[in-house]
């Protein structure tokens, strides 16, 4: 379950139930975030080649293999430059991963709100920059959803810069 409050197109609330794995992430702007009642952070990872990086899925349906050239490019440039690359199906559980340090990144190449409020919320509050795939502060107008420990955002950004 994914639930998500938005306020001025900003995330501003998110609960996120992982039944399967016995988990419970919630946050509130200005108010942290936390699992299963303990207060949670991103991690500190600093350098790009020991970082672990969620990603979103690929297209399907009708125009899927136009819209996967900047998936498949940006797949490769990750597997060149990062210890690992996970594609883990769900954008919450991305989101939420990063906000607890077990990712320390996650880029989705799509912003459905349904999909990624409740974990944009998440991941910000446990301190994760999140934004836009120029760099700009994630809202709901936002082409793509990258949260990334701080100590990353730069060059996470000149990686996807050029898709």
């Amino acid at each position: 379950m994914s639930l998500g409050l938005i306020e001025n197109d900003r995330a501003v609330l998110g609960v996120i139930d992982l039944p399967f794995l016995g988990q419970r992430f919630k946050a509130g702007a200005g108010h942290g975030t936390y699992a299963d009642g303990s207060r949670i952070a991103v991690s500190r990872t600093k350098v790009l080649s020991e970082a672990i990086f969620g990603m979103g899925d690929y297209a399907v349906g009708e125009h899927a293999q136009q819209r996967n050239v900047r998936r498949l490019a940006l797949t490769g440039r990750l597997a060149e430059n990062v210890l690992r690359v996970r594609m883990l199906g769900s954008a919450a559980l991305d989101l939420v991963w990063v906000a607890s340090g077990k990712l320390d990144a996650s880029i989705a190449l799509s912003n459905h709100p349904w999909d990624m409020v409740a974990g944009v919320a998440i991941a910000r509050e446990a301190g994760a920059d999140v934004v836009d795939i120029n760099g700009t502060a994630h809202d709901l107008r936002s082409a793509a959803t990258i949260a990334v420990t701080p100590g990353l955002r730069d060059p996470v950004l000149g990686l996807v810069s050029a898709l």
